[in-house]
Formats: structure tokens, C-alpha cells, sequence
């Protein structure tokens, strides 16, 4: 049984700080291209970043550009999303996405993900106070 679990979310201020972890059991880590998600009250999910199995390539969407970091550590068996700058705006559940897939484009941020990405987990909230 697969599952993928995300953890970090929590209240945090206006400019803070906040480091998301991702695990995922039931597939073997290193196999798996990784990716964040959100979705705000009232909006469509986006998708924030996704990386490739080794890390290697990494892509992020417009609302994460320079301002989150994604990375992974295949040892730990563990995908990170560091967001700094945090704003009001960020304020969402935030996902974490797993797929079983050596190579990685682009279209992994594609519109919602339920196409590109098989695994998902439940999700970790996210809120920033102003």
C-alpha cells in the first residue's frame, strides 16, 4: 500500500519561514520524480515544484519562483519544500506528489496534477498571519 504523508505546515508570520517534509512507503524512494501542490479556499489547486528522481532537474511553477526551494534526500527517503518569504497569499493545504517516472518535463506542473501524478497525500496546512 502506498502512502505518501506530509508534515511542517503550521501558523507561521508575514515574511517567516517554513520547511515541509514529504515520506512516502510502499515504493522504492529513488524510482519517484516528487512534487508540491496547493490549493487555497476558494481556488484551483497549483502545482509549486516538482524534482526528478535524483534531483537533477526541478521545476516550479510562477507562485514559487524565487522564493521556494525544492530538494530530496533519496537516503532519508524524504522530498523538502523550503518557502521562505512566506505572504497571506501562501496560505493553502499544501500536497505533496509522488510518481513512478525517470524523466521529468515541465508537464509535471501541468493544470491540477490528477494526471500527471498517481500518489497523493493528504496534505499539511499551511497559514500565514499579516
Amino acid at each position: 500500500q502506498v502512502q505518501v504523508a506530509e508534515s511542517g505546515g503550521r501558523l507561521v508570520q508575514a515574511g517567516g519561514s517554513l520547511k515541509l517534509s514529504c515520506t512516502v512507503s510502499g515504493l522504492t524512494f529513488a524510482d519517484l520524480a516528487m512534487g508540491w501542490f496547493r490549493q487555497a479556499p476558494g481556488k484551483q489547486r497549483e502545482a509549486m515544484a516538482c524534482i526528478s528522481w535524483n534531483g537533477g532537474k526541478k521545476f516550479y511553477g510562477e507562485s514559487a519562483k524565487g522564493r521556494f526551494t525544492m530538494s530530496r534526500d533519496n537516503a532519508l527517503n524524504t522530498a523538502f519544500l523550503q518557502m521562505n518569504d512566506l505572504n497571506p497569499e501562501d496560505t493553502a493545504m499544501y500536497y505533496c506528489v509522488a510518481e513512478e517516472r525517470v524523466s521529468l518535463s515541465s508537464e509535471c506542473l501541468t493544470g491540477d496534477g490528477a494526471e500527471y501524478w498517481d500518489h497523493w497525500g493528504q496534505g499539511t496546512r499551511v497559514t500565514v498571519s499579516s
